[in-house]
């Protein structure tokens, strides 16, 4: 499995050889997720003169889902600029390991990740190619886009308590509500070494409570709460009934689940949850410098800004509500401390999973 905090502290304490053996089967297992179209960007690469651009009509772009979401907006996005993107699906971690494997070499031009924190160390890094002038970024929340332009969040979601309705007669009201006896071993929790926004919800919510705060997922570990893989892995069997509960689940997941008939919803606990942003950056190293910043445009018209909607993402843009799910000022928030979980990420990781064994 990609752990995200080795990834990302990869960059910077120079572990490329040791990630770069540890990953191979992982990174061959999320080639089979990939266009391979991806795959042929990368292998042409390999075998050509290193330029700072190239003048064609291309884009590859790393896209940490919802896949469907992407299609669409690579669609749209080809139908009005005609630049074919050729794009590699899978989770933040992936992306982040993948970027790691080829950093000698980089290939991909844009990135979408689904965790504020993993784009606060991109930039730190000096990973990023800032873009001031993006269209429409004035109308972004400004808590989580970067207001130098290095990463700016088209999309995000809230994290809340999933259940299953056959199951759960009342829902909890609380993220203590899961301690309680009558839930012990039906309650599952993303993992966060491979779903970012399991983490921001774990980091945000110690950034809120301070050190007090790790009594709650003791009380998980003594409840028999498991860690059950990423998002869609922890939340599929709640929908299939041999789990009662996810704990931190990402909303449009459950949201989408309902709206195809599956005995699921979603609960926002009373004393606040943590929202999610996807951050979309442009890479420093990218060989199409404006067809990247052409996305990054698209990314945030009214029409890619409809399509976030429609998938049951919170949009990126203030003037832009959802229709079909509950809206920012419909969810009780805790006062998260984004510079503060970017840089504990890594020991909250490690203390968490060791909590968990």
């Amino acid at each position: 499995m990609v752990n995200l905090n080795t990834i990302k502290n990869g960059w910077t304490k120079g572990t490329a050889l040791t990630l770069t053996l540890a990953l191979g089967l992982t990174l061959t297992a999320c080639g089979s997720n990939s266009n391979s179209t991806a795959k042929e960007a990368s292998a042409s690469t390999n075998n050509s003169v290193p330029s700072t651009q190239v003048a064609d009509q291309k884009l590859v772009l790393y896209s940490a889902g919802p896949e469907g979401l992407a299609n669409k907006i690579i669609e749209g996005f080809e139908a009005q600029t005609g630049i074919k993107v050729e794009m590699f699906q899978g989770t933040t971690g992936k992306i982040l390991a993948r970027m790691e494997a080829e950093k000698s070499n980089p290939v991909v031009d844009v990135v979408i990740l689904a965790s504020l924190p993993s784009a606060q160390g991109l930039k730190s890094d000096g990973l990023t190619l800032p873009y001031p002038d993006a269209k429409n970024a004035d109308k972004l929340n400004p808590e989580w886009s970067d207001s130098e332009g290095n990463y700016f969040s088209t999309s995000a979601s809230a994290l809340g308590i999933a259940y299953n309705t056959k199951l759960v007669s009342t829902p909890p009201t609380s993220w203590e509500d899961l301690t309680k006896p009558e839930y012990k071993g039906q309650i599952n929790i993303p993992d966060p070494t491979l779903s970012g926004s399991a983490l921001d919800f774990i980091t945000g919510y110690l950034s809120d409570k301070g050190e007090s705060g790790w009594s709650l997922f003791e009380e998980f570990s003594k409840n028999d709460v498991a860690v059950a893989g990423a998002n869609q892995e922890a939340l599929d069997p709640v929908i299939t009934g041999a789990k009662s509960m996810v704990a931190a689940a990402v909303d449009y997941m459950t949201y989408k689940a309902k709206a195809k008939g599956e005995p699921v919803d979603i609960v926002y606990p009373k004393e606040g949850t943590v929202i999610s942003p996807r951050p979309a950056a442009i890479m420093k190293s990218t060989q199409h410098e404006e067809n990247a910043k052409a996305f990054i445009d698209y990314l945030l018209s009214d029409e890619a800004q409809k399509l976030v909607s429609d998938a049951a993402l919170l949009p990126g843009r203030t003037d832009i509500k959802a229709e079909n799910r509950a809206n920012l000022d419909e969810i009780p928030l805790l006062k998260a401390d984004w510079s503060w979980m970017n840089e504990h990420g890594t020991e909250v990781t490690d203390k968490f999973t060791k909590l968990f064994k």
